[in-house]
């Protein structure tokens, strides 16, 4: 299955795969991400019902914490 991950072309042999198993997959932390799924935000609580097919475009927004100094 080819999926578009931030612009960028990538293959996954797994099927069928999740929403919430591609975020694991990547290696990123659920609650500090955001997903959108062809152009439509997808809550985290729908992320394991839903199912990602092939040509799908994602944009995955990754946050990440800082502070003051």
């Amino acid at each position: 299955m080819d999926l578009i991950i931030n612009g960028e072309s990538r293959k996954f042999s797994e099927l069928p795969l999740s929403l919430a198993a591609l975020v694991e997959k990547l290696g990123m932390k659920a609650d500090r991400v955001a997903v959108e799924l062809n152009r439509q935000i997808v809550r985290r609580e729908q992320w394991p019902s839903t199912p990602l097919k092939d040509g799908d475009r994602l944009e995955i927004v990754h946050f990440v914490g800082g502070g003051n100094s």
